[in-house]
């Protein structure tokens, strides 16, 4: 009998294999037929959706929070679909499906031969910015991406990456902060997946009036090399263009030492990846415990302990040296 990552890993080649050839009315048919059975099933990733999601609109209804968990389990699904269907898009159809603004806070830095490192919480679909990046700017960029369990599944995910124009380098060792820091003293681009951290080494940070950690990495590689940390957020509306903001840069503090100055730039991080959360919390893809508050503290690798919740295969994992993982496969969603 075929193990579960045996499993997961032929439903991935499933999805990609067939979802890829739906016409997009159906691949979009589809994708929401699967979010409402998920959502109305009302298993533990919703159940944490919509306790995040309560930390995010304090004060709303059950009804209204209800309302936007099926929006968020949509949005989720929308994804995952996109996602599939990327590496069959053609140029036209990836430069359509995206609109950003804020790009004019990449004319500095990219004029100045400095590296630029891109930040972005888990808003929308980052693997089409990604593509688009590539496509329409026509700049090629690192990031990193966890291994996943079982390897042939991780090898899916590096190769369609990879497939999308991305260099994807492997999160272990420590290895990858080198090789970033290479990519920005070079003059290259960087883009991390970076609102959540909670391992030991995660920055503290205040995140909509409550404690949680966020990775050191992006904060620590524009003090090594002097690129530009730029936040983005991303989010959908009712049509089927993805859009998305480009935000000022974030600096380093004129005082105080290395560690002191990435609490202030992780804190500054935090704070606008905040305003497009509240903003568009429907498209937040957090089915996972976010806040100090929830973790179990036998669990809180802060404080020695271990298990799911000090980081999981697929779900976001940082330090100080490796500073942000790529995603892995929905903890219980897929086609």
């Amino acid at each position: 009998m075929p193990d579960k990552d045996d499993v997961a890993d032929r439903l991935y080649g499933l999805g990609w294999a067939t979802v890829r050839t739906l016409p997009e009315p159906a691949a979009v048919a589809l994708g929401r037929s699967i979010a409402d059975q998920t959502w109305k099933k009302h298993g533990k990733g919703v159940r944490q959706l919509e306790a995040n999601l309560r930390r995010v609109v304090p004060g709303a209804s059950p009804e209204e929070i209800s309302r936007l968990s099926r929006a968020g389990m949509r949005s989720y699904l929308r994804y995952w679909m996109e996602s599939f269907r990327l590496p069959a898009w053609s140029e036209r159809r990836v430069r359509l499906g995206f609109a950003p603004d804020g790009l004019d806070h990449l004319d500095v830095p990219l004029a100045e031969g400095r590296g630029v490192i891109l930040a972005l919480p888990h808003l929308a679909n980052w693997d089409l910015a990604g593509a688009w990046v590539t496509t329409e700017l026509g700049i090629p960029f690192t990031t990193v991406a966890e291994r996943l369990k079982p390897e042939s599944l991780y090898d899916r995910f590096v190769a369609y990456r990879e497939g999308l124009g991305m260099e994807v380098l492997p999160h272990t060792g420590g290895a990858a902060f080198g090789t970033l820091a290479r990519r920005l003293r070079s003059g290259g681009m960087v883009c991390l997946v970076a609102d959540r951290d909670l391992s030991a080494s995660g920055v503290p940070v205040d995140f909509l009036g409550e404690a949680t950690r966020m990775p050191a990495g992006p904060a620590m590689l524009a003090q090594h090399t002097g690129a530009a940390l730029l936040p983005v957020t991303l989010w959908y509306d009712d049509s089927p263009v993805m859009r998305g903001r480009v935000h000022p840069e974030i600096t380093p503090p004129g005082a105080g030492s290395r560690a002191e100055k990435t609490a202030v730039m992780t804190q500054a991080l935090a704070d606008v990846f905040a305003t497009g959360v509240a903003a568009h919390p429907q498209d937040w893809h957090m089915l996972q415990k976010f806040w100090l508050a929830d973790l179990d503290p036998a669990k809180d690798p802060a404080r020695g302990g271990t298990g799911p919740d000090a980081g999981t295969p697929g779900e976001p994992r940082t330090s100080e040296e490796s500073p942000t993982a790529g995603e892995g496969p929905p903890a219980e969603v897929g086609p």
